[in-house]
């Protein structure tokens, strides 16, 4: 008390009054008279004839008790803002995690380790009984946050006790232990040193040759903490459940390594595992492994961002080379709880709740768009609540708010803004004042399309696992201090940013998140952007006659989403004090699973090309790397070239793979050959010679017109059309 009397709360202060008052009594105690102060004494000798020395400790203890509760017991006790927020499973799961969080944090400043790791536990336990304690605790320092803070609370699952405790509750899952392996950057890589992962696989590696699917995981840990190993109930549970290999990233991390370095790390371990056939993992090589990206957390940012790059770098590709083949883009994504947007924001566009809104994923997204309608009704609770058919008939048609001011006789539209130091001294004060008045008077304001609703980051403000203080923190060490990213348009760093032409090009995107969750809004906006992009694609082929005609737009073939009530961030990082995520664990199994049988089907089907030979074409730019604004690329300032190929190179063929095991750099670009497919039937031209019927699909529009244009161009440049040169 007497710290904040003094204006200046410190906490060495309460440490000198702590002293001072334990020292005061200890030498009362020892010196003054053993039964307290005169006034005291007659009162004792009263009490010591009916009540023992044990019931009047009781009864002392008990009185304190309740003077301490005393506005819970006469109902003056403030709301509990958490209480109806998540299920009573989830609830006691950050129960616990708060106390361990509280409890490693009090510990960490001790030096000895094995001290450090004892007292961790010892004020754990503490914590578990002094709940409210906990609470503060941990409130005070997520005001304070520091890195040091953040790896202590993120890394206490490999200390010795948490780590033996995590083994026993964990049920068996495999039979084989993860390997720590190191994989090779690409030759174009600007970046040398290989890269870490842990690959969990329930077998021998000998038996790794027999294996074409591989699970690359991107794991989470706020860009700045965790390893595979702190991941490992999903990762072993994925591996047992599938029986593939899941190798799992282990990026570095920020702040020694900001953005973009975990994000060209992903492209290249993606890179190297294409371009060598899985080799690199001890794969056979024979085909090109099918792959599916995974991500939770901040691992879902850089999984999706990884993503948009190689689709960016296959698009770059098809207008230099349209006659080589690009890295693929994966079989499918599946993000767990992603934060996609690093621009955090109050208050949600007009747009952005229109993909929420939208009549298709109503009925999952209620529960999201009940709790931004409470946001305003729990302020104002005697309000009318609007209803559900108002909310679905009314919304959808009225018009945004329109700035524009209506001023003059011919009722023209301009904005309102700020008169210019010029136009001040010309303008009286009186006529600037009336002027503006009246134009704003004037002003008519049309209706919004959606009510005003706030982020899920901000009403979810109170959240026990993820606070806004520390998306700050983790958003500030990510960028780092030398880099200045413009959050509304590097779409790199916050994917929900992508334009809809990469967004309509990715595989198939399934999202779990809890509906508690800050970061929800992520899931939902980014899904619906995706369903936009997608949705519009299929109208277009339909329009262009590329689909017929009685053909439906199916919305699971591209976007799966699954909401989670009762629930929020960070729900497979702790299954072992919350047993119903071995659920969600296996329920994303089942997804990996499904994505995998549907595209091999769907190949099947269509009569997929060969991936025997697929390795060896993928086209690599050396400069395939994000790079930050101040970087510069040669290929970028270089001339549009347009140069004929020698008609000697037609009969050559792709050189097989490198020395190196992984892919050749800077191929030399190989006139058009279209291949046909094995049941291809040949048919005789006027000459007498065998024609083949193509089997080939154009992959997209780029490749079309690209093709059109090397026709042209090869017509200018004096090429024929059976690839020799005319006289």
């Amino acid at each position: 008390m007497i710290d904040h009397v003094l204006g200046r709360p410190s906490v060495k202060f309460r440490k000198i009054q702590v002293f001072a008052v334990v020292s005061f009594w200890s030498v009362y105690l020892l010196r003054g008279n053993k039964n307290g102060p005169p006034i005291l004494r007659n009162l004792s000798n009263r009490l010591s004839k009916r009540l023992s020395p044990w019931q009047t400790v009781v009864i002392t203890l008990l009185w304190l008790y309740i003077a301490r509760n005393f506005a819970k017991i006469v109902g003056l006790e403030s709301p509990e803002p958490l209480a109806n927020l998540y299920t009573r499973s989830y609830f006691r799961a950050t129960w616990v995690t708060t106390a361990l969080d509280a409890g490693f944090w009090t510990a960490m400043k001790i030096r000895s380790r094995r001290l450090r790791d004892l007292a961790s536990m010892v004020f754990t336990i503490y914590y578990l009984v002094a709940a409210e304690q906990a609470d503060e605790k941990v409130r005070k320092v997520r005001g304070l946050l520091t890195v040091d803070h953040l790896r202590v609370s993120w890394h206490k699952s490999t200390t010795p006790y948490l780590s033996l405790l995590t083994r026993v509750l964990r049920p068996k899952l495999t039979r084989y232990p993860p390997r720590a392996i190191r994989i090779p950057r690409p030759a174009s890589s600007s970046y040398k040193e290989p890269a870490n992962a842990w690959l969990y696989f329930d077998g021998p590696l000998s038996a790794l040759k027999n294996h074409t699917r591989v699970v690359l995981d991107i794991p989470g840990g706020g860009f700045v903490a965790m390893t595979p190993r702190h991941h490992e109930d999903k990762l072993l549970g994925w591996a047992g459940k599938l029986e593939i290999p899941v190798l799992s990233l282990d990026y570095k991390k920020a702040p020694e390594y900001p953005y973009p370095h975990a994000l060209n790390e992903a492209y290249d371990v993606y890179h190297s595992l294409v371009a060598s056939r899985g080799r690199c993992i001890g794969l056979s090589g024979a085909t090109t492994p099918r792959i599916i990206m995974t991500g939770d957390s901040a691992g879902g940012n850089i999984a999706t961002g990884a993503v948009l790059m190689i689709l960016q770098s296959a698009s770059t590709d098809a207008h230099r080379y349209a006659d080589q083949e690009t890295l693929p883009a994966p079989e499918g994504l599946v993000l767990i709880y992603p934060g996609l947007d690093m621009n955090i924001g109050n208050w949600m566009s007009d747009e952005q709740m229109a993909l929420i809104q939208d009549r298709r994923t109503r009925t999952r997204n209620r529960n999201v768009l009940r709790r931004k309608s409470e946001d305003y009704y729990k302020l104002a609770p005697d309000t009318p609540h609007p209803s559900d058919d108002e909310d679905k008939t009314l919304s959808p048609t009225l018009a945004p708010i329109d700035s524009s001011i209506v001023t003059g006789a011919d009722k023209s539209t301009t904005p309102l803004k700020p008169l210019t130091n010029a136009e001040l001294d010309l303008a009286s004060p009186s006529t600037t004042l009336a002027t503006q008045s009246t134009s704003l008077a004037s002003s008519k304001p049309k209706p919004l399309k959606t009510r005003l609703a706030m982020s899920s980051m901000i009403s979810y403000f109170n959240d026990r696992i993820l606070t806004p203080e520390m998306m700050r923190a983790m958003i500030i060490l990510y960028v780092g201090p030398h880099a200045r990213p413009d959050f509304s348009t590097d779409f790199l760093l916050s994917p929900l940013l992508a334009p809809e032409a990469l967004l309509a090009k990715f595989p198939k995107t399934c999202f779990l998140t809890g509906e508690r969750d800050p970061l929800v809004d992520d899931t939902v906006i980014f899904a619906g952007r995706l369903r936009q992009a997608k949705h519009n694609l299929f109208i277009q082929r339909k329009e262009l006659g590329l689909l017929k005609s009685k053909d439906t737009f199916d919305e699971r073939e591209h976007v799966e989403v699954t909401l989670i009530p009762g629930i929020s961030h960070g729900f497979l990082q702790f299954v072992s004090v919350f047993p119903e995520g071995w659920n969600h664990i296996f329920r994303v199994a089942r997804w990996i699973e499904e994505i995998f049988d549907n595209n091999e089907a769907r190949a099947k089907i269509s009569g997929a090309t060969d991936d025997s030979s697929a390795g060896d074409k993928y086209h690599v730019d050396g400069r395939h790397h994000r790079r930050m604004p101040t970087e510069s690329s040669g290929d970028e300032d270089r001339p549009l070239e347009m140069s004929a190929l020698p008609s000697s190179n037609v009969g050559k063929t792709q050189p097989e793979d490198g020395e190196d095991g992984y892919f050749n750099h800077r191929r030399r670009p190989q006139p058009l050959r279209l291949r046909t497919g094995g049941g291809g039937r040949r048919r005789r031209g006027a000459n007498g010679h065998a024609r083949e019927k193509s089997m080939v699909s154009l992959a997209s529009e780029e490749d079309l017109l690209g093709r059109r244009m090397k026709g042209l161009a090869g017509g200018l440049m004096g090429m024929s059309s059976e690839g020799t040169e005319t006289p």
